[in-house]
């Protein structure tokens, strides 16, 4: 017996001195990756918005049903490797700067079509409500008249955040899914949008009225997407105006800006603002992707892409692999307990999540799950919320552990403060 456990006792010491002379990583080397890593996503982003604005061409073009669906389809497809990107939002402020043209939400449909009566009409709080520019050709903004005779991205670019509002969301993928699906009027029922595809017919079988300017609205604002994805594409390649100061700058500063990204993506994004406060409110139109029932994907993702930052790994579309010294291998190298157990807290929301994805796609959308009705798929939205609260809390343990200046996540009023929800 006395064998067995020195031999055990040396097994271990062998062990945990391999863990404690595991080499760690150059940080600059984990930046580089970092960026690559970035580049390939935000690539990835842009090959499919292009096919998204292949099948909105054939739609305009051509409009029936099939090409309706295969438009939503495109839709659906270039929302998975975007939401990847997410991670790189907060504290690179090239990408939080130009995040709002792409994917802003919650979003005041009635500014870009027409909307159900339910919908209410404009408001002290934001006067372009209704505006509907699809259906006007001249609305009030400001106490000026602007003319929108012309639907163009000079006009939309102008529309977004108009008079501050964040609210106005005249492009991005909201914008553009709002234009496939239409409003989703089930409120916590089944069902998403369904916008007939006659609302893009020519002549009189045109449904909803001015088809004609609500096509040019929808592929106007697919070229915007497609013209900003390029843009942060480049700015991540070699010479880029986010990854060069970022690789040439001072490595910590580099990581500090990883860490805070994962941090508050997952804790006051994801687990806040996207997920517990909808679950609280019990209210669709805070669910991220709500038009089109999608969000369990938008929320899956999110977790993908921190994933794939923190492993210092990303898979392509096309199958190629981007991988070099990760976040994870200078965490373990430090402290390989809080390596092996970060690492495990990040298994533990991709299970969640896959939990909440599964569960949409086979028994009910995501919206369902929130409503005020249904025990069982709230206990399923929170234990998701949970996880990335407690992955949050060891990527804290983290900061310290690297020895980097103190970092402060983003958080939310549904997580830190929840009495101020229902002031």
């Amino acid at each position: 017996m006395r064998k067995l456990i020195l031999a055990l006792s040396i097994a271990g010491a062998v062990v945990a001195g391999s863990a404690a002379a595991q080499t760690a990583p150059d940080r600059r080397a984990i930046l580089v990756t970092y960026a690559d890593i970035a580049a390939a996503m935000y690539g990835d982003a842009l090959i499919e918005a292009r096919k998204l604005q292949r099948a909105v061409e054939a739609l305009v073009a051509t409009p029936s049903e099939a090409a309706m669906k295969a438009a939503r389809t495109a839709w659906l497809a270039a929302r998975i490797p975007y939401q990847q990107t997410e991670v790189y939002r907060f504290a690179n402020p090239v990408v939080d700067a130009w995040e709002g043209r792409v994917n802003a939400w919650p979003l005041d449909e009635g500014l870009i079509d027409y909307v159900d009566p339910g919908y209410g009409a404009a408001s002290e709080e934001n006067p372009l409500r209704t505006a509907n520019v699809i259906a006007n050709t001249a609305i009030k903004l400001g106490g000026k008249t602007l003319d929108t005779r012309t639907i163009s991205w000079r006009l939309l670019r102008s529309l977004q955040e108009a008079g501050g509002i964040e609210a106005n969301v005249a492009t991005g993928y909201h914008a553009i899914e709002f234009l496939l699906w239409g409003q989703d009027l089930n409120g916590t029922g089944p069902g998403a949008g369904n916008r007939p595809w006659t609302d893009y017919a020519k002549g009189a079988a045109c449904t909803g009225g001015n088809c004609d300017r609500r096509a040019q609205y929808l592929k106007v604002a697919t070229q915007l997407l497609v013209d900003d994805l390029a843009w942060m594409a480049k700015a991540w390649a070699a010479g880029g105006e986010a990854r060069q100061p970022l690789v040439d700058g001072e490595p910590d500063a580099g990581i500090s800006a990883m860490v805070t990204g994962l941090g508050s993506l997952a804790y006051g994004e994801l687990a806040g603002e996207r997920m517990k406060l909808g679950l609280m409110l019990h209210d669709p139109e805070e669910e991220h992707d709500c038009f089109s029932d999608n969000t369990h994907n938008s929320h899956y993702y999110d977790v993908a892409g921190m994933r794939a930052v923190y492993a210092g790994s990303y898979t392509r579309l096309d199958g190629r692999k981007v991988a070099g010294p990760g976040l994870g291998a200078l965490i373990a190298a430090t402290d390989a307990a809080l390596g092996a157990d970060l690492q495990a807290k990040l298994d533990k929301t991709e299970a969640a999540m896959r939990t909440v994805k599964t569960r949409a796609e086979t028994k009910e959308a995501y919206d369902q799950m929130i409503g005020p009705e249904n025990p069982e798929g709230n206990v399923v939205v929170q234990a998701a919320i949970d996880t990335l609260t407690e992955q949050t809390r060891s990527l804290e343990r983290a900061v310290a552990a690297l020895k980097l200046k103190a970092i402060k996540f983003e958080g939310s009023d549904s997580l830190d403060d929840p009495a101020k929800v229902f002031k």
